[in-house]
């Protein structure tokens, strides 16, 4: 026999159509996560990693191990960091930081808002609370009678501890403005390490938690003031997405924010807000 036939049998089994479906249920009903028949790759590409650190060599194995095995009792969180997606930058969508300082904020200052809480509920590295917190900083000096704090959450601990650290590599702050990079950016002392640091004031401000917003309740204050839930409904079916909706508007004060991804609807839904700007809404 070849080496290369004899290789050949060690090759791992693809992940069968049974194992897949069992996955997608599993990732469906613990952290909301549509997963049609189309992923089936993409998701077995996502688990090798996982197949390393726990030295197995076949998707199927990993299966049994959660599902028969009683793997998932340890396993749960890390199989979930492995399938989520974290896409992220800063000043994203970048009406909505306009929308902020020329009105939504004025309009809380104005309320008698004087410590203003902010949630950024599927945080990712952390660009997206950062981008907030700069945002914060302007009109903090602006209207020096208000201060603010972030509350930072995400089901994955892998983009969690990113986001805790502050630290960016030098591409993804290309949309920081270089007045920004100046007043909450430091460059890292060895010029080989092409990064930068949010400097400590500005992540003095946030607070991370690890939060599923499959969850019934939120161990999250009641009276936020603006919300972040963006570019995560997409991946939830519509039921779902009326659930989280329904408790994250739960969690907002009433004349608070919530802002979703600009591909993002709340058609349909019967929740307690109205439209102010594209894919911003003020609870009644």
């Amino acid at each position: 026999m070849s080496n290369t036939a004899a290789a050949s049998l060690y090759e791992p089994e693809p992940l069968t159509a049974a194992n897949f479906q069992r996955l997608a249920t599993f990732i469906h009903g613990y952290a909301g996560i549509k997963m049609p028949a189309s992923k089936r790759t993409m998701l077995e590409g996502r688990l090798r990693r996982r197949l390393r650190a726990l030295g197995m060599a076949d998707v199927n194995d990993y299966c049994r191990f959660l599902f028969e095995e009683d793997g998932l009792a340890d396993e749960t969180i890390d199989l979930i960091d492995a399938v989520t997606t974290n896409k992220t930058e800063f000043f994203r969508e970048p009406a909505h930081f306009d929308f902020l300082l020329e009105q939504g904020l004025p309009a809380l200052a104005d309320r008698g808002r004087r410590q203003i809480k902010i949630w950024s509920a599927a945080c990712s590295t952390g660009a997206e609370p950062y981008t907030i917190a700069m945002i914060m900083e302007e009109f903090r000096q602006a209207r020096r009678d208000t201060d603010y704090s972030i509350l930072c959450t995400d089901i994955c601990t892998e983009v969690l501890a990113e986001a805790l650290a502050g630290r960016f590599s030098v591409e993804m702050i290309e949309p920081v403005s270089a007045a920004r990079r100046q007043r909450y950016l430091m460059r890292a002392r060895d010029p080989a390490r092409a990064e930068v640091r949010i400097k400590p004031h500005l992540r003095a401000k946030l607070s991370f938690a690890r939060l599923n917003l499959m969850d019934e309740t939120y161990p999250v204050d009641a009276d936020m003031d603006i919300i972040f839930c963006r570019n995560m409904l997409i991946y939830l079916d519509k039921p779902t997405q009326a659930k989280v909706l329904e408790r994250l508007c739960g969690r907002l004060s009433p004349g608070g924010y919530l802002l979703l991804g600009h591909s993002e609807s709340i058609v349909g839904l019967d929740l307690p807000v109205v439209q102010v700007a594209n894919t911003v809404f003020q609870k009644r």
